[in-house]
């Protein structure tokens, strides 16, 4: 039998008179392979934080039987003694800490926790600074693990290679599913189409006792007329006969209780909700914004340096009208740099010159005044407000969050609300540095239904592996100073 590592049981955690989580029971076994998921705020990181005793829970109580170590994405990493192998397998400089890019902070934190053996791992978004060829690093280290893994990742492609459940944490509940990311997505599109089978189930049921129940009221009211047309005499030869021969499914008041006993069936029915259904939203360009150029992104013989190094030596590329096109590379390849190249029209770069490029970078979004989400979005926008709304819906800004002052807005709630304003803004390139950074698997889907929706050009740069293959038209590689078509 399988040792147990954590028991959570009756957990109930809350922030400001809110619900956070609300676990009756959940326990990790020795060789649980798990991942969570969950929108930004469901409560991934709290969760992992609260098996890792660095928060408590309001009520009830968590257990932990090993020896574990907790990867913390935000926590700055400690210079401490890590395994020399890992150190040139993950290329970590010889320099200061405070000279460290993220990914090279990254790097120096998976080393720490892969020096020494844990009984269990606890991974708090591990791959948001790291380059394809770290992730690549990160799954091999962990795929033959011995131990107990819960990994909190909005990596589809990582999710898939290491977990073999899946948490998901909404309204805060934890709902479990067998198999990896993959599985997870097709059980929620099967429960999706059994819920919408059901709903009409539901619908076909209440509309054919409706009308029943209206046929029955219209039968009381023929006969209320028949009744009123006929002599006091006849009434009651007629009340008779329907004594004598036990009618009683014609009178009156019968038919009116039969369309009643309807009426209390069609309350008794057990409603069905329709299933929320996420449709491609198509983001249709003005004439005045609209590109004719079949190439308004083009560069001949592109030479890129940052100081004495170059990172681009006589690069050529033509980049067509209306498609994505993502670029590719290793950490400090040169990625970034290009685009801010592109977005400055610097020298060797030739674009549109109709071109209005909106630009997604990695930063700190700061507003400069006071106003609503929404007030946000119509001020930048020439669409009207219920596009708008759906945008900010797909992208997990519902309810009252269109209210909220932008100001106010959290750090993922800003990235959100600025790629909402790139797609539904008088752009007609748009320029994206890692935009699925920091944003939840939900969230990095409804950005591939913007992108798919989208008429204009796309030029984007993503470490995303699955995020590239879903909606790049052409993918770029920056490869030994040349940018290489891959596909």
């Amino acid at each position: 039998m399988e040792k147990v590592c954590f028991e959570l049981e009756k957990i109930e955690l809350t922030y400001l008179d809110k619900t956070v989580l609300d676990i009756k029971r959940l326990t990790v076994h020795q060789f649980d392979r798990i991942g969570i998921v969950g929108k930004n705020g469901a409560g991934k990181s709290t969760l992992l934080r609260l098996l890792a005793g660095i928060v408590q829970p309001t009520s009830g109580i968590v257990k932990s039987h090993v020896d574990f170590v907790y990867f913390d994405q935000l926590k700055k990493p400690e210079q401490t003694e890590i395994d020399y192998n890992l150190k040139g397998k993950l290329s970590i400089p010889a320099t200061e800490l405070e000279n460290f890019s993220g990914g090279e902070q990254t790097r120096l934190k998976l080393a720490r926790i892969f020096s020494s053996y844990h009984e269990s791992l606890l991974i708090d978004e591990p791959t948001t600074h790291l380059d394809a060829e770290g992730t690549q690093f990160f799954i091999q280290e962990l795929m033959y693990y011995y131990g107990a893994l819960i990994l909190v990742s909005h990596d589809r492609y990582v999710l898939d290679k290491l977990v073999t459940k899946i948490w998901e944490i909404e309204d805060g509940k934890v709902n479990e599913y067998t198999g990896n990311y993959s599985k997870y997505s097709r059980q929620k599109v099967l429960e999706k189409r059994q819920q919408k089978e059901q709903h009409d189930k539901y619908v076909k049921e209440k509309t054919r006792l409706i009308k029943a129940a209206d046929d029955k009221m219209k039968k009381a009211e023929k006969i209320t007329q028949a009744n009123s047309r006929m002599s006091k005499k006849e009434t009651k030869a007629m009340a008779n006969r329907m004594f004598e021969t036990k009618s009683k499914g014609t009178s009156q008041k019968s038919v009116q209780r039969a369309a009643k006993a309807i009426e209390q069936r069609v309350e008794k029915l057990e409603e069905v909700e329709a299933p929320k259904e996420e449709q491609i939203i198509r983001f249709q360009q003005s004439n005045a914004l609209k590109l004719h150029n079949k190439l308004p992104l083009m560069a001949d013989r592109l030479t890129i340096k940052v100081g004495n190094r170059v990172l681009l030596e006589e690069a050529s590329f033509q980049f067509p009208l209306g498609k994505t096109i993502a670029i590719t590379g290793k950490n400090g390849s040169g990625k970034t740099t290009l685009l801010h190249h592109i977005l400055e029209r610097g020298e060797g770069i030739t674009i549109s010159p109709k071109a209005v490029i909106g630009a997604y970078e990695q930063m700190d979004y700061q507003f400069l005044k006071d106003e609503s989400v929404l007030g946000f979005m119509k001020e930048r926008s020439n669409y009207d407000e219920s596009m708008i709304r759906s945008v900010l819906h797909s992208m997990n800004f519902g309810g009252n969050d269109i209210k909220k002052n932008v100001r106010d807005l959290s750090g993922g709630e800003a990235i959100r609300l600025v790629l909402c304003q790139l797609f539904l803004g008088r752009y007609n390139i748009l320029v994206l540095d890692e935009p699925t950074n920091f944003l939840d698997v939900f969230c990095i889907e409804a950005l591939e239904r913007f992108l798919k929706g989208y008429e204009g050009t796309v030029l984007l740069v993503s470490h995303d592996r699955t995020f590239v293959d879903r909606v790049a038209d052409y993918v770029y590689a920056i490869e030994e100073q040349n940018l290489v078509l891959k596909s």
